[in-house]
């Protein structure tokens, strides 16, 4: 479980791809490689990832072609600055809303537009998400937990707002137009959208 709380962006040292996996290597600073063992969880641009290996500083994962195809993931190479956070400890403050790590798909940047010390982000998204989120409900975007400023139903497309301090601890500055981030709906929405969708079908 994560908290949407974004602690480094980081870029990547090494990519392998290998036999239906892929491989990423980062350098933690100290205090995030700090009780880190092999095995433990991790959020990577908010894709669900297990530790492989660590020496000294070295910290690598491997992916899946399926973790792969549904995320940003499959577009990293070498030096791609991603967001990352270590999984959350029992009696964490939740900073943001729970995150499981598990993302539904990527969605293209549409628009990006900077007001004050503000940035007003769109994304177009599949239509079918849509029945999942509500204005000022909760999303992850790259693993960061942001409230959802506006919905556009019939353009698909999904808007958040971006506080200097987001800015400032996140690699969404990084990101232009047309790029792809990673999409995790609020899983008890997508629960209780679904249970009454079908209850709704039984009795029809």
């Amino acid at each position: 479980m994560f908290t949407g709380i974004v602690q480094a962006v980081l870029p990547v040292k090494a990519v392998l791809q290998d036999d239906g996996l892929c491989g990423f290597t980062f350098e933690f600073p100290d205090a995030l490689i700090a009780g880190l063992e092999v095995g433990a969880s991790v959020s990577v641009n908010g894709v669900c990832l297990t530790v492989t290996h660590i020496s000294q500083n070295q910290v690598s994962f491997e992916a899946v072609n399926e973790t792969m195809r549904v995320s940003n993931l499959r577009t990293t190479e070498n030096n791609s600055m991603v967001n990352i956070e270590r999984s959350a400890k029992r009696d964490d403050e939740v900073g943001g809303h729970v995150v499981s790590g598990h993302v539904m798909g990527t969605a293209r940047i549409s628009s990006i537009e900077s007001v004050s010390n503000t940035c007003r982000m769109s994304f177009a998204i599949p239509k079918d998400w849509l029945r999942f989120l509500f204005s000022k409900g909760f999303v992850a975007i790259n693993g960061a937990s942001l409230t959802v400023a506006d919905l556009d139903k019939d353009a698909g497309t999904l808007t958040v707002n971006l506080i200097p301090e987001t800015l400032r601890s996140t690699n969404f500055p990084l990101l232009s137009v047309n790029d792809e981030v990673n999409i995790e709906i609020d899983s008890q929405t997508q629960a209780i959208v679904e249970t009454v969708e079908r209850v709704l079908n039984q009795r029809s």
